[in-house]
C-alpha cells in the first residue's frame, strides 16, 4: 500500500510540539490594602515557575519583595499580541497587575481570542492576596486624610463645630433601625462612622495632645477585651445576665466612681436621662424615692422610671407613639385634600 494513501495514514493527529504549544498567561492581582510581600502560596509558585514576569508600573509596591525573593521582573507593558507571542513554545508569562487591573491588556486579549487568528495561550486570573475583613476602613482613612488636607471646609473644622452633626447622625441611625430600612441603615452607619474618622483626623492636628484613629481603635479593643473576661480570659458566662455582671464589675473597677450618677451625660434627651438615672439606681440596689413636687416634668420622670423598671425604653416608646401620630396626621391631611 502506498504510504501516501489516506487509508494508510493513522487516524490520530499528533498534538502541537514544544515549539508550537500555546503556553500560559497568568494575571496576578494583589490588594493594596494588604502589606506588600504577603502573597499566597499559589502566587509564589506561579512566579517562581514562570519564564517571564512583567509589570508595567516600575513603582509597584510588590517589586522590591519579588526581587528580594530572586524573581526577575521586567518593567514592560506589552500589547496583547506581544504577550501571546512571548508564550509561544509553551512558555509562561506572569503579569503583575497594577492598581487598575490591566484593563487595556485584558480587553486586548479578549479581542485577540475572539478574532480566531491566533492560538491563544491558557489564561488565568490569580488573586495573589485578598482583603481582610475591615480592609476598606483603610480606604476611608486615606480618603479622610486627603479631604482634611485639600478641602477648604473640612480643613477648618473642629470638634466643637462638628458636635451637632454627631447628634444628628446618631438620631438618623436610630430612625433607620426603628423603620427597619436596611439600605438606610447601611448608609446611616456609614455617616456615623464618618464622624468617628473625621474627629480622629482632627485630633491628629492637635499640637498638645494628638491622637489618631489607631489610638481610638486600640483603646476600644483593649476595653472590649478587658470587659469580656469570659471570652478572652479565664472567667465563664453562659447567660446574658452573667455577661452584664462581668461588664458592670470590670467597669466599676476601671472608673472608680464615687456616685452612680457619674458618667451620665446630662445633655441627652430628657426621657433617656431619666431612664438612665433609674437604671443606675436599680442596678446599685438603692432605694431613692422620686421627688414629690408637682408638675409635668415630674410626671414624665415618674413615667420614665416606671418604663425602665418594666424593661421599656421610654424614648423608643415615645418615638413609636409619635410615628403613629404622624401617620394619623397624614391620613387626616389626605382626607381633607381628597374632599
Amino acid at each position: 500500500m502506498n504510504a501516501t494513501d489516506p487509508e494508510a495514514t493513522p487516524a490520530t493527529t499528533p498534538g502541537p510540539g514544544p515549539e508550537t504549544a500555546p503556553g500560559r498567561i497568568v494575571l496576578l492581582t494583589t490588594s493594596h490594602r494588604v502589606a506588600p510581600g504577603l502573597l499566597s502560596w499559589p502566587a509564589w509558585q506561579a512566579l517562581h515557575a514562570s519564564d517571564r514576569v512583567l509589570c508595567a508600573d516600575g513603582a509597584h509596591p510588590q517589586l522590591p519583595y519579588l526581587r528580594e525573593a530572586g524573581i526577575r521582573v521586567d518593567e514592560a507593558s506589552p500589547t496583547a499580541e506581544e504577550l501571546v507571542g512571548s508564550c509561544a513554545g509553551g512558555h509562561t508569562a506572569v503579569v503583575v497587575a497594577t492598581g487598575e487591573g490591566e484593563p487595556a491588556l485584558t480587553d486586548g486579549l479578549a479581542r485577540l481570542a475572539g478574532s480566531g487568528r491566533v492560538q491563544m495561550p491558557e489564561l488565568e486570573l490569580l488573586p495573589a492576596s485578598y482583603d481582610l475583613p475591615g480592609a476598606r476602613l483603610l480606604d476611608l482613612v486615606q480618603v479622610m486624610d486627603r479631604i482634611r488636607a485639600e478641602c477648604p471646609w473640612s480643613s477648618q473644622q473642629t470638634h466643637k463645630g462638628l458636635a451637632k452633626y454627631g447628634i444628628e447622625e446618631a438620631y438618623e441611625l436610630v430612625e433607620a433601625i426603628e423603620e427597619g430600612d436596611r439600605d438606610e441603615l447601611r448608609e446611616e452607619l456609614g455617616d456615623v462612622l464618618l464622624q468617628v474618622i473625621f474627629h480622629s483626623r482632627i485630633a491628629e492636628d492637635d499640637p498638645e495632645a494628638p491622637f489618631s484613629i489607631d489610638d481610638v481603635a486600640g483603646g476600644i479593643v483593649a476595653k472590649l477585651i478587658h470587659r469580656h473576661p469570659h471570652v478572652f480570659g479565664d472567667e465563664t458566662a453562659t447567660t446574658p445576665e452573667e455577661v452584664k455582671a462581668h461588664w458592670l464589675r470590670t467597669k466599676a473597677i476601671e472608673k472608680q466612681r464615687t456616685s452612680v450618677t457619674e458618667g451620665i451625660p446630662l445633655g441627652q434627651p430628657g426621657l433617656a436621662l431619666a431612664a438612665k438615672l433609674a437604671s443606675r439606681v436599680r442596678t446599685a440596689g438603692l432605694e431613692v424615692p422620686l421627688p414629690t413636687t408637682e408638675g409635668i416634668g415630674y410626671e414624665l420622670l415618674a413615667l420614665a422610671t416606671h418604663a425602665e423598671a418594666q424593661g421599656i425604653d421610654p424614648e423608643a416608646a415615645l418615638r413609636a407613639a409619635a410615628r403613629a401620630y404622624r401617620d394619623a396626621i397624614r391620613e387626616v391631611e389626605a382626607a381633607h385634600t381628597a374632599g
